[in-house]
């Protein structure tokens, strides 16, 4: 069991920049972004690591609220592992207190899979991630599904959701932020028997 006190670092992964900002590839910094107006905060670059950050509790208020950290690695998806590793040890936060937020295309659109440490799958993120600090992090998969008839995977991933998808995008997004603050606040049993589909 994690320390009560320590913070939580929840990572939303994607890549920096305006042409890559609605990739199915950066739904991490979309449930990210949700996560900060939550609590109040903008995203402003760190001085201690190549991100964005912001800090704040989620949970009820006062003191029962979790201190978290919410990052959004600046280094591009496969370098996710340096920006994380830095501020992990800046914060002092157990492996453990470590949630990725990331698309995952072994799931259907909008399914959502909660669990700790594991594979990255082919992941470039989490790759970086798992190499910098070993696997036992928790993860927050975000179905995007496979590509469609004869399409890379690169170009699958960094294409925009598609105008279907994006019906429901603002939904699912919500409903994963629910995911991670349920995860943070009340443990990963709970958050799975809650939200894994």
């Amino acid at each position: 069991m994690s320390d009560a006190n320590a913070p939580w670092l929840v990572v939303g992964l994607g890549n920096p920049g305006p042409d890559y900002a609605a990739n199915r590839h950066n739904v991490g910094f979309m449930v990210a972004d949700l996560l900060a107006e939550r609590i109040g905060g903008k995203f402003k670059r760190a001085q201690k690591a190549q991100a964005q950050l912001v800090e704040g509790r989620i949970g009820p208020p006062g003191p029962s609220g979790r201190r978290v950290v919410l990052a959004k690695p600046m280094s591009y998806m496969n370098l996710s592992g340096g920006p994380v590793t830095s501020l992990r040890d800046f914060y002092k936060v157990p492996t453990a207190n470590i949630v990725a937020i990331h698309d995952e295309l072994d799931i259907d659109y909008g399914a959502l899979r909660l669990k700790l440490g594991g594979g990255d799958n082919g992941h470039n993120g989490l790759k970086s991630m798992t190499k910098s600090m070993g696997a036992d992090y928790h993860r927050v998969r975000f179905g995007i599904g496979r590509p469609p008839g004869r399409m890379q995977v690169a170009d699958f991933v960094l294409k925009d959701f598609s105008s279907t998808e994006r019906k429901e995008l603002a939904y699912l997004v919500d409903r994963t932020a629910d995911a991670v603050e349920c995860l943070v606040t009340e443990g990963l049993e709970r958050a799975q028997s809650t939200y894994n589909s």
